[in-house]
């Protein structure tokens, strides 16, 4: 059951708050020739930018191998 995150004045634009907003897939590339797909919930007007980056510091934050942190390497798609 999605669930709704407490909203702030203070939090960056980038923090999205709203689980029931939508579901974005964001696929990075890694230096071990993986493609690694995370899900981001952010509404349908997130700038790609954002999403980009809510993956890829999740992603950094783990013990797989390092994704390049180009943005014209991910493939960025919204699922819902």
């Amino acid at each position: 059951m999605p669930r709704a995150r407490q909203e702030t004045a203070d939090a960056p634009r980038h923090v999205h708050r709203n689980v029931e907003s939508g579901c974005w897939l964001v696929a990075l590339p890694a230096i071990d020739g993986r493609q690694y797909v995370y899900r981001v919930y952010a509404p349908a007007d997130a700038l790609p930018a954002d999403l980009f980056w809510d993956a890829w510091h999740c992603h950094d934050e783990s013990r797989l191998p390092r994704a390049w942190d180009l943005f014209d390497a991910a493939v960025i798609r919204r699922v819902g």
